[in-house]
């Protein structure tokens, strides 16, 4: 704890919150740094963010802020908050608030509040209820958020029942604090969460999209999709994951596919690191993993004591487009999330028949701005415990990896183009632009990936034969 107080001591002594303090103290108003920068000095977290509370209001904040920031804004300021930029960092100080919510949307109707023990009443959890009053450094602690952070558990301020009534987002926030922390969530809350599971409905699909993202970023996500799924509240926002949990048939015995999905995800975050993957934590490559297998429970065939799940790869990708659409995901997270899941299964059966370097390029152009993370998913998906069948998988995809290198190096296969283009196939044909362009043009690709570079004589000389021999097409004069 003196380690901790020690730290926002040094931040609160120099910089921004030196001279925020001073400031408000000369205006006659209380200033005190709150929640999240608190909490994660005590956990020996980085502190990036500077959230600050106060009894002053907007107006008089901007006010007191005004004169020493370099910008300010307000775009918060309906609830109470005003952003500015104090000596190059950014600062948001929200007036104490006292919120009600409506009932039937997770908005708050504002209203003020007076003391600072009441702002931190209304919070979400203890450990971010926690504040640090400036300029004197008092640490305020109404609610045990300290001994929770010391316990590892999340609890509410005030009965959960109360707290995720007025504000269901909270439960997804759970979720993602147990994924980023740590933590687990009490008893209380655990059971909280499961019985107002529904109230999530209220919620817009927006902002449950952006927990869910904060979430599979987090440092353990597999901890975090355990609880959405154990309180119910995963039937609301990815019910496919808790579908995975098949029951095994008594003659028919298989994987448990809800384990195994987490099981990749969590391989897939190794590889990320140790493959130091550009921009990590990759959202869209944790959610294929965590994807990948949705279009199982939808395609089980069991005959005898076999259990098969065949084109589960299509109709996943399908499913995966659809959920992440409803949750509105931008587009090009969908399409490469959905892509993967489609190829995830291409790579199985290289181990037993090596691939002809058509077939390899064919995998490069189809995986296409993919390809690393389908060299992720791929591995990642091996979770079987026979260690011989997991040397041979993992030695093949060596291979495989090494064959791409050895052929991107000569042909530079992330450009694969025909040997002629469109502009080429209209002037040796005699055609106008059109399908039988398209065409002529993918004959010439499907050369390419196959043979390799042909050069543009020999590339014409299979083009016109090509066409020629096309029983329908007319002949260019």
């Amino acid at each position: 704890m003196a380690e901790a107080i020690e730290r926002l001591g040094a931040l609160a002594a120099a910089g921004p919150l030196a001279r925020l303090a001073t400031a408000f103290s000369a205006a006659g108003h209380e200033l005190a740094l709150v929640g999240g920068p608190v909490r994660d000095a005590f956990l020996g977290r980085p502190i990036t963010d500077l959230d600050l509370t106060t009894d002053a209001r907007p107006e008089r904040t901007l006010e007191i802020v005004g004169p020493i920031a370099a910008t300010t804004w307000d775009v918060g300021r309906e609830f109470g908050t005003i952003g500015a930029l104090v000596e190059g960092e950014r600062v948001e100080i929200t007036t104490y608030r006292a919120d009600a919510y409506d009932g039937a949307t997770r908005k708050p109707v504002v209203a003020f509040g007076d003391e600072l023990e009441g702002d931190l009443r209304r919070r979400d959890f203890a450990v971010n209820a926690m504040a640090l009053r400036l300029p004197g450094l008092v640490l305020v602690d109404p609610h045990g958020g300290l001994d929770d952070l010391l316990d590892g558990v999340l609890d509410t301020p005030s009965d959960p029942d109360v707290s995720f009534g007025d504000d269901p987002l909270r439960m997804m926030r759970a979720a993602r604090f147990v994924a980023q922390l740590g933590f687990r969530v009490s008893d209380r809350v655990e059971a909280a969460m499961a019985t107002l599971a529904p109230s999530l409905g209220i919620v817009s699909a927006e902002r449950i999209a952006d927990e869910l993202a904060k979430l599979l970023r987090a440092d353990d996500p597999v901890a975090g999709i355990r609880v959405l799924v154990d309180t119910g509240l995963a039937e609301l926002v990815i019910p496919e994951v808790p579908a995975l949990r098949l029951e095994a048939d008594e003659h028919a015995h298989h994987k448990d596919v809800y384990e195994h999905s987490l099981t990749v995800l969590r391989q897939a975050i190794e590889l990320e690191a140790s493959r130091e993957v550009p921009g990590a934590p990759d959202l869209v490559l944790r959610l294929a993993a965590l994807l990948h297998d949705i279009g199982k429970p939808a395609t089980k065939r069991v005959e005898g004591r076999v259990v098969s799940f065949h084109h589960h790869d299509v109709v996943g990708a399908k499913l995966a487009a659809k959920r992440l659409k409803a949750l509105r995901f931008d587009n090009d997270t969908i399409a490469s999330v959905s892509r993967l899941i489609e190829l995830h299964l291409r790579f199985f059966g290289y181990s037993d028949q090596a691939w002809t370097d058509s077939a390899v390029r064919r995998y490069v152009r189809d995986a296409g701005d993919e390809l690393e993370r389908l060299h992720i998913l791929t591995r990642a998906d091996v979770t079987t415990r026979n260690r011989r069948k997991a040397d041979r998988l993992e030695f093949a995809y060596d291979d495989l990896e090494a064959r791409i290198a050895e052929i991107s190096a000569a042909e530079d296969l992330a450009a694969v183009r025909p040997d002629l283009d469109g502009q080429d196939i209209m002037r040796i044909l005699g055609l106008k632009p059109g399908p039988d362009v398209g065409a002529a043009y993918r004959f010439l690709l499907d050369l390419r990936l196959d043979e390799g570079p042909l050069g543009s004589e020999e590339a014409e000389r299979r083009l016109r034969a090509w066409w020629s021999a096309r029983a329908d097409a007319p002949h260019p004069g």
